[in-house]
């Protein structure tokens, strides 16, 4: 293989995105997780934090200065305006970061861009490949009530939240069925990855 292969996985909260993730990084693939940069870009200190300090007020930070997320994310779940402020501050910074990731990766890397909101923000033309983990919604809310612990309600609202499961298997190139036992998903992983390092 002598190019880079740059996929985009995403997934429904409560898909089993992380579980594919952690999957392809034991093959050995370079995973850019979006939200794992989201959180490091508003850091005390950044440039992030600052500028979403200056948008939504001190009240959104926790008492050491950090950037107090549930409750900035109670402002802007229910709020469309308030959350379009949010995502134009951090998601140009996180943009900027996963693109120097992949500088970073090497040309003959596999690159997957774990990206919860890739659907969302029209973000497929970006990566040669588009990979959903799919579930149905009942799986998702059994596994946020269940393994996460999440409010049935607010489980629910995060599912509104984001595109819906036709809108995600639209833009697939490749779906991953996650309904079964997690053991469906290693073989699933593994035919993925014989494809695109199959030189």
């Amino acid at each position: 293989m002598s190019r880079m292969v740059k996929v985009g996985l995403t997934g429904g909260i409560g898909a089993g995105k992380s579980e594919v993730s952690r999957l392809l990084a034991a093959y050995g693939a370079v995973i850019i997780d979006a939200d794992r940069i989201s959180r490091e870009v508003v850091e005390p200190g950044t440039p992030g934090l600052d500028a979403i300090v200056a948008e939504f007020g001190k009240e959104i930070l926790t008492p050491d200065g950090a950037l107090d997320r549930p409750r900035l994310g109670a402002l802007v779940f229910s709020d469309t305006e308030r959350l379009a402020a949010l995502n134009a501050i951090v998601h140009p910074l996180v943009g900027a970061r996963s693109a120097e990731l992949e500088r970073e990766a090497g040309e003959d890397a596999v690159v997957v861009h774990d990206v919860p909101l890739l659907v969302e923000n029209g973000l497929a033309p970006l990566y040669d490949e588009v990979v959903v983990v799919d579930a149905s919604p009942e799986s998702q809310l059994e596994r946020l009530v269940g393994a996460r612990g999440m409010d049935e309600g607010e489980a629910r609202a995060r599912m509104a939240a984001q595109a819906t499961r036709e809108e995600r298997l639209a833009v697939a190139d490749a779906v991953i069925d996650n309904d079964g036992p997690l053991e469906d998903l290693e073989p699933q992983v593994r035919r993925l990855w014989e494809r695109w390092t199959a030189s």
